[in-house]
């Protein structure tokens, strides 16, 4: 049944219900959910309304005394060929309910009949969230309302409203005006990728919503099920704030919001006054959102001022504070007990560990799933949004094919692929587990349509990870549930990723060094491939086989059916050396977030982008890279090669230094080249050494991080990114 999230009980029965010219409604149904009900399906149906048990919908409510292992979001429909009933013990349910039946009439509408069948759900999780930043790139309360629409179709039950940032802030207080009359705008942005340095040179903003505006957002959402969860940031990304009101910072300014992307030293003060205000626009925030929790970030927040300001260091030995990090936790307990005493929860990112986490905070494990484990562990409660499954930000097909996107590699299937329940938690502790979010930040999406591209259809994966029913071996199954989704999508206008009708390829090990293996969503005898880079028309060679590279060469591909184009073209290209394909180990594992491919990324014969952080670099926080290659035999070479990266608005610094080694027995190994920072910098990471005649079965590299970051550069006082790719020898 194509139905996203899969319901967990599904029983078909014989028969199908007739959809009437008129489609009659029992007069009892709940009043709002209804009337959702009635203009989704606007197009499709014509309504009308009776007092009649004969309806063609019915309705009842389940006595909560008879719940046992079943939860408010519960439902249970049943179809027979003379009527639909739905039971739920909430309205809630009943909304989950109708969302279900909508997505079975829409679907059904060809020949309209929908199957006879009686479904019993409820989901896993009761935190099904997404995120929206609307302070890199601002969204109109009307696009805001349709990213709720979405999260609502595919029963996802909360929305995370990143409001306040560097870049700017988009909450009216009306207790601080300046926050929305200077914070709220920007001199200009930067455009295109990070590493270009360009910016467009235009005003941006100021871009705000009112309070009326957030009060009617929050309404909208409530009418759908959805909790709206407010991020007001701090202590760090706080300079749209501190433009406005520099006397909150640990010095004097002046500041303006900012242009680039990325970490800024200037962070929010811990000192009365800024407490003071932080408490006042809670306040306001609190009254207009209804949420058991309040998002406070406290994500990556540079210690550099608070290191140098006399008033933070005074205030670290008045409470024996062990260090900045301890101060960090002392700022977010003070914002957490003022929250707590209006009866409210905070959640931040997982660095609000740092020095000890707040005593009823939970946790939103971003970094990684250890902030997670960490606070399951210790009885608080975790969302679970791993970058490397959770950010929508990422890439999720070939980066040559794609819009420029932040970074990283989360494709459909990966998203489906995860399970929010850490394997490290036994049955108590995963109890502690609220649920599943995607991350969407906007550094690089300018408008709308591009949203849409991002959360499309990853939404769908998330949406059944969340529900509880996903499953990896049945993601073929998902994939064309998927794509009998998008004909809806193509009647509401979404301009959804079509990256899984792509050509996608993945490099493998071969006898003879590696092979090109390609794949499609569709008939895999539809792909077309070229060798000699041109792209591939209906007549070119039909792939059967993986495609062996004993040579460099650049492999284009496309999907064909009936002779037509149907996909865009994947392009590959191949630079090979005695290292491809061969074995490797490396002693220390890239961060998850960057390890598409694992060790094998580091000789498959592609080359990283410098400008794409997606597939082809491994990404490394505060770790070297010691990587061991097996040639085989003995292998006569006079030149090694590795490229290394700089994009410090990301935190990723070159290498600090390299040693090349050889050894025959894999045991015993002599350093035959050692180069340092200068040598890395004046290549620009494009490192090709030198080594005298080889000959050698062993090859090692390591190649060390550039350490702490150091105070001046975005991350100041955190571990650095080394970020490596291919890594060769002639």
């Amino acid at each position: 049944m194509n139905l996203i999230p899969y319901p967990h009980n599904v029983n078909i029965n014989e028969g199908n219900f007739t959809l009437p010219e008129t489609f009659i409604l029992n007069s009892e149904l709940p009043k709002n959910e209804t009337e959702y009900f009635k203009k989704r399906l606007s197009s499709d149906l014509k309504f009308k309304e009776s007092s009649k048990s004969d309806a063609n919908l019915v309705y009842s409510q389940l006595p909560k005394s008879g719940k046992s292992e079943q939860n408010d979001e519960f439902y249970s429909l049943e179809i027979t060929p003379k009527q639909i009933q739905i039971k739920s013990y909430t309205k809630q349910g009943y909304f989950l309910a109708l969302q279900t039946l909508i997505q079975l009439i829409q679907s059904n509408q060809k020949d309209k009949k929908i199957p006879a069948v009686k479904i019993e759900d409820q989901p896993k999780f009761a935190w099904r969230g997404m995120h929206l930043d609307v302070c890199r790139h601002f969204f109109t309360v009307e696009e805001v309302k349709q990213y709720i629409d979405y999260l609502a179709m595919y029963k996802l039950n909360t929305f995370h409203w990143h409001l306040t940032d560097d870049q700017g802030w988009r909450i009216e207080i009306k207790k601080y005006p300046k926050l929305t009359t200077v914070g709220a705008k920007r001199k200009e942005s930067m455009i295109g990728a990070y590493v270009d340095n360009t910016f467009d040179g235009k005003p941006y903003g100021p871009y705000f919503y009112t309070q009326d505006q957030i009060e009617d957002v929050v309404k909208y959402a409530t009418e759908r099920h959805i909790t709206v969860v407010p991020e007001i940031e701090m202590p760090g990304h706080a300079l749209a704030a501190l433009t406005a009101y520099p006397e909150l910072a640990c010095t004097k300014g002046p500041f303006e919001p900012a242009t680039k992307w990325g970490v800024f030293d200037d962070v929010f003060c811990p000192k009365e006054e800024t407490f003071k205000f932080l408490e006042n626009v809670l306040d306001e925030v609190i009254a207009l959102f209804p949420s058991k929790y309040i998002h406070i970030g406290g994500d990556e927040c540079p210690k550099t001022r608070w290191k140098e300001c006399a008033h933070c260091q005074a205030l670290i030995k008045k409470n024996n504070l062990k260090d900045e990090h301890g101060l960090q936790s002392y700022f977010i307990q003070t914002i957490e007990k003022y929250v707590n005493s209006k009866g409210r929860k905070i959640i931040g990112w997982d660095e609000i560990l740092e020095g000890g986490l707040a005593p009823n905070a939970a946790v939103m494990s971003w970094t990684g799933i250890k902030g997670g484990v960490e606070a399951a562990k210790s009885g608080h409660f975790a969302v679970m949004t791993p970058g490397s499954y959770c950010y929508f930000d990422h890439y999720q097909g070939d980066p040559q094919t794609e819009p420029l996107a932040f970074g990283g590699f989360t494709p459909l299937d990966k998203v489906y692929s995860y399970n929010p329940i850490p394997e490290e938690l036994n049955a108590e502790q995963a109890k502690y587990i609220l649920g599943v979010q995607a991350n969407l930040w906007t550094e690089y999406i300018l408008d709308f349509k591009t949203v849409q591209y991002q959360v499309f259809p990853r939404m769908m994966a998330l949406s059944e990870v969340g529900w509880g029913t996903s499953d990896s071996k049945n993601y073929k199954e998902f994939e064309g549930r998927v794509i009998n989704q998008f004909k809806l999508l193509d009647k509401m206008g979404v301009n959804y990723a079509k990256s899984i009708y792509n050509v996608t390829g993945k490099v493998i090990s071969a006898t003879h060094g590696i092979s090109y293996e390609l794949s499609t969503s569709q008939n895999p005898n539809g792909i077309r491939y070229t060798l000699d880079g041109t792209n591939p028309t209906a007549n070119s060679q039909v792939y059967q086989n993986s495609i062996p590279v004993s040579k460099s060469m650049t492999i284009k591909s496309a999907y064909f059916e009936n002779g037509e184009w149907k996909s865009a073209v994947s392009s590959q290209e191949f630079i090979t050396s005695k290292t491809t394909g061969k074995t490797i180990t490396l002693e220390q594992q890239p961060s998850e977030n960057y390890s598409f491919g694992g060790a094998f990324t580091l000789i498959d014969g592609i080359v990283g982008n410098v400008k794409q952080l997606g597939k082809t670099w491994l990404g490394f926080q505060g770790k070297d890279v010691v990587a061991t290659i097996d040639l085989g035999q003995k292998t006569q070479f006079s030149e090694v090669y590795f490229n290394t990266l700089d994009n410090k608005g990301s935190w990723i610094h070159f290498a600090k230094s390299a040693q090349v080694f050889v050894s025959d027995d894999g045991k015993s190994f002599k350093m035959i080249k050692e180069i340092g920072k200068d040598e890395i910098l004046a290549a620009k990471g494009k490192i090709k050494l030198n080594v005298g005649n080889q000959n050698s079965k062993y090859l090692k590299i390591k190649i060390e991080n550039a350490g702490i970051i150091p105070a001046g550069n975005p991350g100041a006082d955190s571990k650095a990114w080394l970020f490596v790719d291919e890594i060769g020898a002639l």
